[in-house]
C-alpha cells in the first residue's frame, strides 16, 4: 500500500477501505476476556493503548454499547485513519497521540486515573506500518530503512546502522532479535558502511544473508527477519516502553478492571507474563498466620497459559501465528513497584 499521510488520494478512503487494511487478531477471544470488565457498568471506559487503525476499538464499541474508548497511538497516520474509521461513534471515541507508556497520564488527564475499566494492548508493528513501502519495516520489499512508528521523532534504522558501533549492533541484534550470528552481521555492517551507507532494506538483507552460514539460512524463513525485528525494537525503544507501560496500565485500572495484552514475540510476552506473575503471587514469610493487606496480591491471572491462535485462525490471518494473548484482573488497587512517568 502507499502511505496515506503522503498521498492526496488517501483522503478519499472510505471507512470500509480503512477497515480492510487491518484484520484484528483473535478478536472473539479478546472480546470474551474484556466482557467481565464491562458487565454491570453503566458507562465503562477502555483505553486502547495501541490504537492502530482502530479494528479492536471498533469491535469493542460495537459489541458493548455501554463502552467508550480512548485510543492511544504514537503514529500520527494511525490516529488520522482510525479517527476517520470511528467518527460515526461520536463522543464514544477519543484519540490521543502518545506512546502507550503514557497510559496512566492519559487516564489522569481525563480524570480517570485508577478508574479505567479495561486496557487493551496489541503489541508490535501494525499492518499499517508493515504494509507501507515507505516505512521500511519489511525485509521482503526494497525500501528506505526508516522503521520509526512515529515518523516525526527519533532516528531512523538507517541512521542507527550508520552510527552504532559493532559492539552496540551486536548487542541490539542479540538482545532484541535473539540472533545467533549477531557479531558476524555487525562486523559486516561496519565493513560495508566504510564504503557506502546502508540505507535500504535490500542492502541490509543482502548483508545478513551473506553473514549467515548456508545451512542456517535454510531454516526459519527469511534470515533477515530477526535483524529487522531487532532494529525496529531498538529504534522505537519498544521493550523499554512496554516495561513501563504494563505497570502503568495496571495502575490506571479500577478494582475489577482488566488488562488484556496480545504479544507477538517472546521478549514482549516475557515482560507481560512476569509483571502479571509478580502481581498475582503471594510472597509472605513462612508461618505468618494472617496475610497483611499490603502483601496480598493485586492481580488475578486470568490466563494462566497464554492463548494462542488455532490452525484455522492462522490460515485466515497469517499474522496470528505468533500471537500470545494474556489477561489479568485487578483485585486490589495496583501500585507499580517502579515506573517512569514519561511526559508527552
Amino acid at each position: 500500500m502507499t502511505n496515506p499521510e503522503n498521498h492526496a488520494e488517501a483522503a478519499e478512503l472510505t471507512r470500509d477501505e480503512i477497515a480492510s487494511l487491518h484484520e484484528p487478531v483473535l478478536i472473539d477471544e479478546v472480546l470474551d476476556l474484556l466482557a467481565p470488565a464491562f458487565t454491570g457498568v453503566e458507562i465503562a471506559t477502555m483505553i486502547d493503548a495501541t490504537l492502530g487503525m482502530g479494528g479492536h476499538t471498533e469491535a469493542v464499541i460495537t459489541a458493548f454499547p455501554n463502552v467508550r474508548v480512548i485510543g492511544i497511538d504514537r503514529d500520527p497516520n494511525a490516529i488520522r485513519l482510525a479517527s476517520k474509521r470511528l467518527e460515526s461513534f461520536g463522543e464514544r471515541f477519543k484519540a490521543v497521540h502518545a506512546t502507550y507508556d503514557s497510559v496512566y497520564e492519559v487516564a489522569e488527564e481525563n480524570g480517570l486515573a485508577g478508574k479505567i475499566d479495561a486496557v487493551l494492548m496489541d503489541l508490535g508493528v501494525s499492518s499499517l506500518q508493515l504494509d507501507d513501502d515507505e516505512r521500511g519495516f519489511a525485509y521482503s520489499r526494497n525500501t528506505y530503512l526508516d522503521m520509526r512508528m512515529d515518523p516525526t521523532q527519533g532516528i531512523t534504522a538507517a541512521e542507527l546502522l550508520a552510527t552504532a558501533s559493532a559492539a552496540e549492533l551486536t548487542r541490539i541484534l542479540r538482545t532484541f532479535g535473539e540472533e545467533k550470528f549477531a557479531s558476524r552481521i555487525a562486523r559486516n555492517i561496519e565493513k560495508q558502511r566504510e564504503t557506502k551507507p546502508i540505507e535500504t532494506s535490500l542492502e541490509l538483507t543482502e548483508i545478513v544473508r551473506a553473514s549467515i552460514p548456508a545451512a542456517a539460512r535454510r531454516q526459519g524463513g527469511n534470515p533477515a527477519k530477526r535483524t529487522f525485528q531487532a532494529l525496529r525494537v531498538a529504534v522505537n525503544e519498544e521493550l523499554d516502553i512496554l516495561a513501563d507501560a504494563v505497570p502503568a496500565a495496571l495502575e490506571s485500572l479500577k478494582v475489577g478492571g482488566r488488562l488484556v495484552v496480545e504479544s507477538y514475540q517472546s521478549l514482549e510476552d516475557r515482560i507481560v507474563k512476569n509483571v502479571i506473575k509478580d502481581g498475582s503471587e503471594i510472597n509472605i514469610p513462612p508461618g505468618l498466620p494472617v496475610i497483611p493487606d499490603h502483601l496480598k496480591p493485586s492481580l488475578e491471572n486470568v490466563t494462566r497459559k497464554a492463548i494462542q491462535a488455532t490452525e484455522e485462525q492462522i490460515a485466515d490471518n497469517p499474522r496470528a501465528a505468533s500471537v500470545r494473548l494474556r489477561a489479568a484482573t485487578i483485585i486490589r488497587p495496583y501500585e507499580a513497584p517502579t515506573r517512569i512517568r514519561r511526559k508527552r
